[in-house]
């Protein structure tokens, strides 16, 4: 092996340089790995999600957030409440946070300091910064999914506006942030898709989505730093805007997705980081260690044949279920000890 840190070889994958080892994609620490975090998503903490007295979470657009132990304690805004009623009030409704009197600087040392803190190397592990969960998804979390795909229809000039006002506050966050964090690639997210289908068309995304989503990958592009795109469901149909715009890698990248023929087509140009979905049997607590790492095995196989696969796979639960995160401890053993030469046996 050369010796390359997981940071070089996420990174080099973006350039078509095949890794020496099958690597692993992370949302979090895994207290399971033996090797360092591949990557990590990181926020400026003035965008955090604030907590309120009744033990719920805020967002910076006032979107109410709850938590459960049986998601790992993973926000999600809390049901049936939402904040605009009708997308022609959004301006009386949503208002972008003051964030003229910020001291940028002092913000950026305490969060990476405080990713020193947990443990994180940035010589090792490759950094991403984000700034929100996505355009669609946001609005949606304004709305609720029935009064906002109805909007998306209906009124699209104003769900454009809504939008453009939104990316016009995360580019000047950008503007403040993105030269003090020096982050290794930038990370975009919105789940645009249902298991089986997108939640629009292609032309409604590139009407309305796309374009907001360009500017905040130009920043990315002027630094010469590699875009990642988080996107959930069947989302195939976007693949080439994606990289239109600078995207390289991909997560989830789920099973709805034929992602063999995705890999035969991009090739190297795109990283898939993805190919195996905790559901079905993954997720029964009777599914047998030696089942799941079978399966582990067949997804290793099939996806480091045709181009850059980085395995993505987690079981978000209650941190004390020690059933369920037994399988965490499995996929992270398998995809560690079989992913070793996996690039070398398979190509």
């Amino acid at each position: 092996m050369s010796g390359r840190t997981p940071k070089q070889m996420f990174l080099d994958m973006a350039k078509g340089i095949q890794p020496d080892r099958l690597l692993q994609y992370c949302y979090g620490p895994n207290p399971y790995a033996k090797y360092p975090l591949t990557c990590m998503n990181t926020n400026t903490s003035v965008l955090a999600h604030k907590p309120t007295e009744d033990g719920k979470l805020i967002d910076i657009w006032g979107v109410p957030y709850v938590t459960t132990r049986e998601t790992g304690f993973s926000p999600l805004p809390e049901p049936g409440v939402f904040i605009l009623k009708d997308i022609s009030e959004w301006r009386d409704v949503i208002k972008a946070p003051d964030i003229s009197g910020v001291d940028w600087k002092a913000v950026a040392e305490q969060d990476l300091a405080n990713l020193a803190a947990m443990g994180i190397d940035r010589e090792q592990t490759a950094i991403g910064l984000m700034t929100h969960l996505g355009y669609f998804q946001q609005i949606m979390s304004f709305m609720g999914f029935e009064e906002g795909l109805c909007a998306l229809f209906e009124d699209p000039e104003e769900m454009k506006a809504l939008v453009d006002y939104m990316s016009d506050f995360y580019c000047e966050v950008l503007d403040n942030i993105m030269d003090l964090y020096k982050p290794d690639f930038l990370q975009l997210t919105d789940d645009l898709a249902t298991w089986k289908a997108p939640f629009m068309s292609l032309e409604q995304y590139r009407e309305i989505f796309l374009p907001a989503y360009k500017k905040l990958a130009a920043y990315a592009t002027e630094r010469n730093i590699p875009v990642a795109m988080h996107c959930c469901g069947n989302c195939t149909m976007f693949i080439d805007d994606w990289l239109e715009m600078g995207v390289k890698y991909w997560d989830p990248a789920q099973l709805s997705n034929d992602l063999v023929a995705i890999q035969k087509k991009y090739g190297d140009k795109l990283v898939i980081c993805g190919g195996f979905d905790m559901d079905g049997e993954l997720s029964d607590v009777n599914c047998t260690e030696e089942r799941y790492k079978e399966l582990v095995r067949e997804a290793v196989d099939k996806y480091t044949k045709y181009g850059m696969y980085t395995f993505d796979g987690w079981l978000f639960c209650d941190p004390d279920d020690e059933v369920l995160n037994s399988h965490n401890r499995w996929l992270t053993e398998e995809v560690e000890a079989y992913g070793l030469d996996a690039y070398q046996r398979n190509r």
